[in-house]
């Protein structure tokens, strides 16, 4: 009954066939890792970068708003 749920499923006796797995696994942990320090890297650059932009806008539009209306 269980070959018939479960054929996908294979657990070799030589346990060495795991070593493989493991090996590609430890990899692409690795650059998930790597991947997603790279990511939060760049979005907190480009935070930053956003956030200078607006700070800049506002900047220039209160110029442009007291040279227009120096009395407020």
């Amino acid at each position: 009954m269980n070959a018939i749920l479960m054929p996908f499923l294979y657990f070799p006796e030589d346990k060495t066939e795991y070593i493989p797995a493991a090996i590609s696994f430890a990899f692409f942990m690795v650059l998930l890792v790597l991947t997603f320090m790279w990511i939060r890297r760049n979005s907190k650059k480009q935070e930053e970068e956003t956030r200078e932009l607006e700070e800049r806008i506002l900047r220039e539009r209160r110029e442009a708003r007291e040279k227009q209306h120096p009395h407020l």
